[in-house]
């Protein structure tokens, strides 16, 4: 964990020199940032709120895993006891299984998601929408499924106050993660159904190459539920689930896509969110420091 005004402070994965000061706890920049929980994948649930209250960042993304090992009633007490506010829940969603018993058990289990969701004080459910079942290549079907299972989701959305968010994806994951692929395709989802029920995420590391990204997220407007941020590296390592990069260290065009999302209305928190397993090796306090520095540089001064 390096001191602010430390000009020796290494950036993590890089090892190249800091180019800024790490912000001190209380700077004001710092006030919407948010740490997602799989950015320091080696650290428990207490370990991450813990460190969010070290490096003064106000609010963290929390995954349904680890809080589970925490137990509900333990992790909302940290959370609370530290005074962070949750930006999202992840992960809700999978949605595409084309057996009939499976989708209502997936059904349940996003119920049981959003009452944590609400259990927690987030307005955001991240819903992931799942891939091709084995053996099926109807990419339009599968989506399909996914649309019907998040419309099915409303009443209770809007019952416990928890806002669905569409999680599209790159390309690159249609066949095992999402079949929603583009912010396009999440917002035709969502535009039938009410405003406060379903929403959309936008990932920088999903949505940065999309054709028309600027005009979907004015169209988005005030359905931005989750900004999430993190690179595009290259080359891509061999797990392709593992090439986020830190902000800074690849190719997307933060200030762009950070000015889209403030013009379309977002005041919300901005996650950042990174699987890498160089990162996840590192130190997660001077994993922490690194974010923290990209943030201020190139996210917040757009928003």
């Amino acid at each position: 964990m390096s001191t602010p005004g430390d000009v020796t402070a290494i950036d993590v994965p890089s090892r190249a020199p800091a180019r800024i000061d790490t912000p001190a706890p209380g700077d004001p920049r710092l006030g919407r940032l948010s740490l997602n929980q799989k950015t320091v994948d080696g650290w428990s649930l207490r370990e991450a709120v813990d460190g969010c209250v070290r490096h003064g960042v106000p609010a963290i993304g929390v995954w349904r895993e680890p809080l589970a090992e925490a137990g509900l009633d333990k992790g909302i007490r940290w959370i609370q006891e530290a005074g962070l506010r949750v930006s999202s829940l992840c992960r809700g969603g999978f949605f595409t299984v084309a057996d009939a018993g499976e989708r209502r058990r997936r059904h349940d289990d996003n119920l049981r998601a959003l009452d944590e969701a609400a259990a927690l004080g987030t307005e955001c459910l991240v819903l992931v929408p799942g891939g091709l079942p084995p053996g099926d290549r109807d990419l339009r079907g599968a989506r399909a499924r996914a649309a019907d299972a998040i419309e099915q989701l409303v009443p209770h959305a809007l019952a416990v106050g928890v806002r669905l968010a569409i999680e599209p994806m790159h390309p690159i994951f249609a066949a095992d993660r999402g079949v929603v692929s583009t912010l396009a395709q999440a917002l035709d989802i969502a535009a039938p159904l009410p405003i406060e029920a379903v929403g959309v995420v936008v990932d920088t590391f999903h949505v940065w190459w999309e054709p028309g990204v600027e005009e979907q997220i004015a169209r988005a407007g005030s359905r931005v539920a989750s900004y999430q941020v993190c690179d595009w590296i290259t080359p891509l390592p061999p797990d392709a689930l593992l090439s986020r990069g830190m902000m800074g260290d690849g190719h997307i065009d933060f200030a762009l896509l950070s000015r889209c999302v403030a013009a379309a209305g977002y005041r919300g928190d901005v996650e950042v969110e990174i699987f890498n397993a160089d990162v996840w090796a590192a130190d997660g306090d001077v994993v922490l420091d690194t974010l923290a520095r990209r943030y201020v540089e190139l996210v917040e001064p757009q928003l």
